[in-house]
């Protein structure tokens, strides 16, 4: 009968002797450590042969750390991308709204350069809006009965004749544009007096100047001015310039095409002209400037 206990239980050195010695050992090796530095050697080797381990075990980690601040990253910048796209579009539209201003200012420094150089009264009215019909040229400016308008009254920009007043409200009036297939205004050649009378066409085609024999003394380039013999539009304001004549020897006539001097579609303010002729009292806007029955709609006025 065995009297031992089996292998597996079988006890060796006390685990307190096991103990010291280990604790002895590590006192050992620190102070052989600090004080002659002797383990920097197995230090940098044991580093060595660690660190392939330690990126193997720090992998996941990296990874998780990766994509958070990948997401992170991509996040932030749609959102500092979205806000820079804002603020370019808020800049763009500032620098836009800063050339009108700029523009504006400059027309509006002619105009009041024109002012103090006319003999008459001049009201500075702004544009606005045009009416929704296309078959006439007109816009509405900001000037009505209550600022002394009345019908017939030309108006100008600072480089020339745009239109005419054709309708007068409370506080606010339409002006009939140039190219109206409607308008008519009697004109003179800057260079040699020549008169005539420039009528409008429609929206996008020249002006017309007619009734013209084919021998008139015109040529390309020739400034058109107001004759002011109608007693409505002042003397010497611009109107148009020729771009085109066409002759006709064997009828005696010629086909003269103009371009409007002002900008009658382009600038938002303009003058109303407070013109007195000195021929007597104006004339009525119903035997100058009058619209006719609704079915056609025309503008009668005087000849120049």
């Amino acid at each position: 009968m065995q009297l031992s206990p089996p292998p597996l239980f079988k006890q060796g050195t006390p685990a307190l002797i096991k103990l010291a010695i280990c604790l002895f050992i590590s006192i050992l090796l620190m102070v052989m450590d600090h004080q002659f530095k002797a383990l920097n050697e197995v230090r940098s080797v044991a580093s060595y042969l660690l660190t392939p381990f330690q990126y193997a075990m720090q992998m996941p980690r990296n990874a998780l750390v990766g994509s958070y601040d990948y997401l992170t990253s991509k996040g932030s910048l749609e959102v500092e991308n979205e806000a820079l796209t804002k603020r370019v579009a808020e800049l763009t539209l500032l620098a836009n709204q800063s050339e009108l201003f700029m523009s504006e200012n400059t027309q509006l420094r002619n105009l009041i350069g024109i002012k103090e150089q006319a003999r008459f009264k001049i009201l500075i009215a702004q544009i606005l809006y045009s009416p929704s019909n296309p078959m006439s040229q007109r816009v509405v400016i900001d000037r009505g009965a209550s600022d002394n308008i009345s019908l017939g009254q030309a108006v100008s920009d600072h480089q020339g004749i745009v239109g005419q007043v054709v309708r007068v409200m409370e506080n606010k009036s339409e002006v009939t544009l140039l190219d109206d297939r409607d308008m008519v205004i009697p004109i003179q050649v800057a260079r040699n007096g020549l008169r005539g009378a420039l009528h409008g066409n429609g929206r996008g085609r020249p002006l017309e100047l007619r009734h013209m024999a084919a021998v008139s003394d015109l040529q390309v380039g020739d400034v058109l001015m107001t004759s002011g013999i109608d007693g409505i539009y002042p003397p010497g304001f611009a109107v148009a310039t020729i771009d085109k004549i066409e002759r006709n020897v064997d009828k005696n006539f010629a086909y003269v095409y103009c371009s409007p001097v002002g900008g009658v579609n382009r600038f938002r303010h303009v003058m109303i002209l407070f013109y007195d002729s000195g021929f007597g009292p104006k004339p009525e806007a119903s035997k100058n400037f009058k619209e006719t029955d609704s079915k056609s709609n025309r503008l009668y006025r005087g000849k120049p």
